[in-house]
């Protein structure tokens, strides 16, 4: 668990897929630079309404989020989303917050890029244990 800044690279995942089909141009990909919080007790990549309409990300199902205060809400989730940290990448749906909400970054997308939040610095950092190429449980 833990709270921390960090500043991540997310890209609408479908254009990415057209350009390695040839039927987009690299210039037309959307994507953003951030400021998220990295947030080891969230699940998934949370991102805000105007974030996935400036991505164009579609909707792909929605489902029920229960919010730290403990109320419930359906949200949408969107995807695939293209998430970048330092050397590392992974590929993951969002869940939409409303308004201008804070983007998360929650443990699926840091396990999956073999992150780790150092609380003590206030820092999200790649693990220290494994600095050349993620290393994830496949059992």
């Amino acid at each position: 668990m833990g709270l921390v800044d960090a500043e991540i690279q997310i890209t609408n995942g479908d254009d990415l897929a057209l350009v390695r089909r040839g039927l987009l141009e690299p210039v037309k990909v959307r994507s953003m630079k951030v400021k998220t919080n990295a947030d080891g007790g969230a699940y998934m990549l949370c991102l805000n309404e105007r974030v996935r309409e400036q991505l164009g990300l579609p909707v792909i199902e929605q489902r029920v989020a229960v919010l730290a205060d403990g109320s419930q809400h359906r949200l949408d989730v969107v995807g695939p989303v293209e998430v970048r940290f330092q050397n590392r990448r992974c590929s993951v749906d969002a869940m939409v917050l409303p308004g201008e909400a804070e983007i998360l970054l929650g443990a699926i997308p840091m396990e999956d890029m073999d992150l780790v939040i150092l609380p003590r610095l206030q820092q999200l950092v790649v693990n220290p244990e494994h600095p050349i190429l993620p290393v994830v449980p496949v059992r």
